[in-house]
This record gives C-alpha cells, structure tokens and sequence, in this order.
C-alpha cells in the first residue's frame, strides 16, 4: 500500500486497504499467469468492496530457470516461506549459472475493475540480473538480489523514489493512472 500510495499519489481517488474497507477475505490466487491472478483479485473484491478496485501481481521471472519462479514467486520455496527463504531457495537454484546468464524481469500485472464489471489490465516491467548475494535492507521480496545494471545496485539498495522511477510496478501504475482518471471521470458524470 505504501508504494502504490506513492506512484498513484496523483489518482483521483483516495487508495484504501482491504483492511480499511473492513474485509479480510483473501482471494486464492490459482492463475496460470499473472494477468488471470490480478484480474480474479480484482473483480472479486470489486464485488466485496462495491467499489473501483484495484489488484495487482507481479513476480520475478529468470530466463537460466525457464521463467521461475513466475506466478509462484510468493511460493517458490514453500507456503510458510520468508522473504530469506526465497532468496536463498533462488540463489541455490542458480550457484552454477555464470553472471551473463543470471538475467531476470520482475514483472506487474494491475487489475483495475468495476464491480459487477469489466477489468482492465496494465503492465509493467523491469530487467536485470540475479545478484550473486543479497544486498540492501530497502527492498522487499527478491530485491536483494535484482542487481539493476544502470544504477550498479540492487533494487533494495534504492530509496522508494529512486526505485519508482524504473520498477515494475512503478511502469504499471504509470499505465493504470489515466486509466483511473479515466473511470473516476465517467463515475461522476454518471452520479451527477
């Protein structure tokens, strides 16, 4: 909530939590893609919420590993798994793979949906490569170990502002805020 806070600040809307809105039903995330995940988050608490909702998911994809984690980044190293378990579960699948081949994307698929509604998706994409350690305390997920080449650091070594202006997330959310101004446009339009 923090970041989207921060990189949809601009949005015509107020950004509220699921725990703000008082729900605390989680949707069960059995897509095979990104894009199905974010959208069945989306429209059902769309529904739950009565309101425009927002969903997002995103992953780390690493080409020496065919695309894994992917969708199960969250997964990769067991349901009950740490942020440290995932990385260490990642970099002992990569100890043999030379740094040219250590390439990866974080991916971001939002959701935007209306309840009772249509979705509509955004993307987003960063690239880089699997560090050979963790480094940085900033980050979360597998920052430690997403070493982005233009800024010679990892992306938990960047402060929030410098991590919105080339993450995944942050490309994502550039794409959603017009299309949130967009439907919040046509909402009051139609309450008028």
């Amino acid at each position: 909530m923090r970041e989207y806070r921060f990189l949809l600040k601009g949005a015509p809307c107020e950004l509220v939590s699921l725990a703000e809105c008082g729900i605390s039903h989680e949707v069960e995330e059995t897509g095979a893609t990104f894009e199905e995940n974010a959208s069945c988050k989306a429209l059902e608490y769309a529904s739950l919420a009565g309101t425009i909702t927002l969903a997002d998911d995103s992953g780390l994809e690493v080409d020496a590993l065919g695309g894994e984690p992917g969708v199960k980044s969250a997964r990769y190293a067991g349901e009950n798994a740490t942020d440290n378990d995932r990385v260490n579960y990642l970099l002992s699948r990569l100890v043999n793979v030379p740094w040219e081949k250590r390439t990866a994307s974080f991916k971001c698929v939002i959701a935007i949906a209306i309840p009772y509604g249509e979705v509509k998706l955004c993307f987003g994409s960063c690239t880089g490569y699997i560090a050979l350690e963790p480094k940085g305390s900033l980050g979360f997920g597998y920052d430690p170990v997403f070493y982005v080449p233009e800024l010679d650091r990892t992306m938990s070594e960047l402060t929030l502002e410098e991590k919105s202006r080339i993450s995944h997330r942050s490309e994502a959310a550039k794409n959603a805020l017009p299309l949130l101004m967009s439907l919040f446009h046509d909402k009051y339009k139609l309450e008028k």
